[in-house]
């Protein structure tokens, strides 16, 4: 492979990182959080409800650090914690999916208009293309991620 474009791709995924953080601080501070809390609700949206243990697990956050976002995201009704009906101990955080949404979608409509504007530009071939370097990018990713969490 060429050295100098491997050199260009590294440095605009970089970029490209960087500029994603500085958006999702945007969508944050607009949604009336602070710092990325707003990504946090991507887990319900994917995963549904869910114990603070759980999400813990899935986000790399001390069950203290999920305790305080889940009291934020209660505060603005966008979960509601709820007593499991088999062991009433265990609290199952639901999400509410309707508030989640109603804030989320409005900071994210010209985003996904333009990026699906930007998709569509290219060809299938090109499409599978950037598919199959996303799947691995994420791959490699969690894979780094497990290795630095000692799983």
């Amino acid at each position: 492979m060429d050295k100098d474009l491997l050199k260009q791709l590294r440095k605009l995924s970089q970029q490209y990182a960087y500029t994603s953080i500085q958006m999702h601080e945007a969508v944050a501070r607009k949604a009336g959080f602070s710092g990325t809390d707003h990504k946090y609700l991507g887990f319900f949206l994917q995963k549904g409800a869910m114990t603070a243990g759980e999400l813990s697990s899935l986000t790399g956050l001390t069950t203290g650090a999920v305790t305080g976002l889940i009291d934020r995201f209660e505060k603005k009704k966008l979960v509601k914690r709820q007593f499991a009906a088999a062991d009433r101990r265990k609290v199952i955080i639901e999400p509410n999916t309707k508030n989640i949404m109603a804030l989320l979608e409005p900071l994210y409509k010209e985003y996904r208009n333009k990026s699906g504007k930007l998709m569509a530009s290219f060809s299938v071939e090109e499409l599978k293309t950037i598919e199959a370097y996303f799947v691995k990018a994420i791959e490699i990713m969690t894979e780094t991620t497990d290795k630095l969490n000692n799983k």
